[in-house]
C-alpha cells in the first residue's frame, strides 16, 4: 500500500504544481497588457482639463494669500478647513484688495454658455499637446519646442510667464535651444514655476506606461527644470501615466498606490523624496491637515530640514513659488483628500503658497481618473465645454476658442502615435481599444 499512496501523493503534488504554474503563467499574462476603451480614455481626457480648469480657477482665489512670516512678506495665519465660504484675504501684490475672481473662498465654475480661460496651469501643456499633434511626432525636438514657445507666446505685453518658465523663453529669444534653457548655468530659476506644472499631460499620452512617460517629457521638463525641480516634475507625470492601472480598487487605493509607485523616481536623501516621506508619515499619524500644512511649513521654511535652504537665499516672498514648498504642500491635498475631487480641491486651495499650481495638477489627474460624467456628479450641476487659449497664449486656430471634447480627441491621437510607436502597443481602431504591453513597476527606479 506505501508505494501506492506515494504514488498518488507524487500525482497530486505533481498536478498541483502544474496548476499553480498555470494560474502563475495566466496571471501574468493578464498582468502584461493593459486593455483601454479609447472611447473611455477620450471621455477621461476631457475630464482632465475639466477638472483642471475648476481646480486652477478655484485655487487662483487664494494664490500667494499665505506664505507664512519670515521675511520682509507676512501673512499671519495660514488658512484653515474654518476660512471655506469665508472672505478671501488679499494675496502678497493685491494692495489690500481680495481676489476678483470670488469675494469668498469658494468654487469657481464656468456655466454652459460660459469660457473657461487659459493659465499658465493649463496652457503650456495645451501647447505641447498642440505641438505633437501637428508635428505628428511622438517626442518633440529641441527645435519644435523653441519654435511653439516663440510662436504662440507673446514676447512684449503680458505673457502670463513667470520666473524659471520666462528666463527660458528669454532665452529662447536669444536662439537658445532646449534642454539648454532650463540649464542653472543660464537659468538660474530652475526650480521656481518650471516644469512642474506643464508637463503632467505627458503622462496621459502614456497610459500604463511611465518609463514612455518620461521618455517623452523628459525634454519638455529639462526645458524650465533641474535637479530636485526636474524630479519633482517626473513625479507628476509618473502619478499621470499610472492613473489608468488598478482601476478596480477604490480612489483612495488608487490614489496612494500611485504615489507610492512615483516616490520611486526620487532619488533617497534628497529634498523631495524626504518631504515625501515626511508629509505620508504625518498623513498617517491621523493629525488634522491644518496641523500636516503647520510642520511642513515649520520644518522645510523655518528650520530648513532635509536639505531645503530656500530661506537662507533671501528670495522674494521666502521663495514662494519654489518647487519644493509647493511639492511639500501638494503633498498634503493629496493624501488628505483621498481621491475625492472637492476635498482635494478645498484644502489645496486653502492649504497656502502658489495655491492654483498644485492644486490644478491633482485637479486635472483626478478629473481624468472620474472623467466627464464623473465630475458633473460630484459637483451635481454641468460645466461650459469652452476654452480660451488665447486668454493667456496666441497663434492657435479658430482665434483661440477650443472645446474640451475636441482638445480631449486632439490627446486620443497623439496617444496613438505614441501607442504605436514608442510603446509599441496595439491601436485597434475597430474595436476602438488600445492594448498596451506593461513593464514591471519596479522599473520606476530606474528612470
Amino acid at each position: 500500500m506505501k508505494p501506492f499512496i506515494a504514488l498518488v501523493l507524487s500525482v497530486f503534488i505533481l498536478y498541483s504544481c502544474s496548476r499553480a504554474t498555470k494560474k502563475r503563467k495566466t496571471l501574468d499574462e493578464k498582468n502584461a497588457s493593459l486593455t483601454i476603451s479609447r472611447a473611455k480614455y477620450e471621455d477621461q481626457l476631457y475630464g482632465f482639463w475639466l477638472g483642471q480648469c475648476i481646480a486652477n480657477w478655484t485655487g487662483l482665489i487664494t494664490e500667494m494669500d499665505k506664505i507664512g512670516n519670515i521675511g520682509e512678506i507676512k501673512t499671519g495665519k495660514f488658512y484653515t478647513r474654518s476660512d471655506w465660504g469665508k472672505p478671501d484675504q488679499p494675496s502678497i501684490w493685491a494692495e489690500g484688495i481680495p481676489s476678483n475672481l470670488s469675494p469668498t473662498i469658494d468654487f469657481v465654475f464656468k456655466d454652459p454658455g460660459e469660457v473657461w480661460g487659459a493659465d499658465d496651469d493649463t496652457d503650456i501643456e495645451y501647447m505641447y499637446q498642440h505641438l505633437h499633434y501637428i508635428n505628428k511626432t511622438s517626442l518633440l525636438t529641441p527645435v519644435q519646442i523653441r519654435e511653439g514657445w516663440l510662436k504662440h507666446i507673446k514676447s512684449e505685453e503680458e505673457n502670463y510667464l513667470w520666473v524659471s518658465n520666462q528666463k527660458a523663453f528669454d532665452l529662447m529669444q536669444q536662439g537658445i535651444l532646449p534642454p539648454e534653457t532650463g540649464s542653472p548655468d543660464k537659468n538660474e530659476h530652475f526650480e521656481m514655476i518650471d516644469a512642474q506644472l506643464t508637463t503632467e499631460i505627458f503622462g496621459l499620452f502614456s497610459p500604463g506606461r511611465p518609463d514612455i512617460a518620461i521618455r517623452i517629457a523628459e525634454l519638455p521638463i529639462k526645458t524650465t527644470a533641474r535637479n530636485e525641480a526636474e524630479d519633482i516634475a517626473k513625479f507628476y507625470v509618473i502619478m499621470h501615466a499610472l492613473a489608468s492601472i488598478n482601476t478596480e480598487k477604490s480612489m483612495t487605493q488608487r490614489i496612494h498606490w500611485m504615489a507610492r509607485e512615483a516616490r520611486q523616481v526620487l532619488p533617497d536623501n534628497t529634498y523631495p523624496a524626504l518631504m515625501f516621506d515626511y508629509s505620508l508619515k504625518l498623513y498617517k499619524s491621523g493629525i488634522p491637515w491644518e496641523q500636516a500644512r503647520d510642520s511642513i511649513y515649520q520644518r522645510y521654511q523655518v528650520e530648513q530640514k532635509d536639505g531645503y535652504t530656500i530661506t537662507d537665499k533671501n528670495l522674494y516672498c521666502n521663495g514662494c513659488f519654489a518647487a519644493g514648498i509647493n511639492y511639500a504642500a501638494s503633498l498634503v491635498s493629496l493624501f488628505y483628500g483621498e481621491g475625492d475631487l472637492k476635498e482635494t480641491i478645498k484644502i489645496g486651495s486653502l492649504a497656502g503658497w502658489d495655491a492654483d499650481n498644485p492644486t490644478a495638477t491633482w485637479g486635472g489627474l483626478l478629473g481624468f481618473m472620474m472623467g466627464k460624467e464623473g465630475i458633473e456628479k460630484s459637483f451635481n450641476r454641468q460645466f461650459s465645454n469652452t476654452f480660451n487659449i488665447h486668454r493667456t497664449r496666441q497663434n492657435f486656430p479658430d482665434k483661440g476658442v477650443d472645446t474640451f471634447e475636441k482638445m480631449a480627441q486632439k490627446g486620443l491621437l497623439v496617444s496613438d502615435r505614441i501607442i504605436r510607436e514608442e510603446i509599441e502597443g496595439i491601436v485597434d481602431l475597430e474595436s476602438n481599444r488600445w492594448i498596451i504591453p506593461l513593464k514591471a513597476s519596479d522599473g520606476i527606479k530606474s528612470l
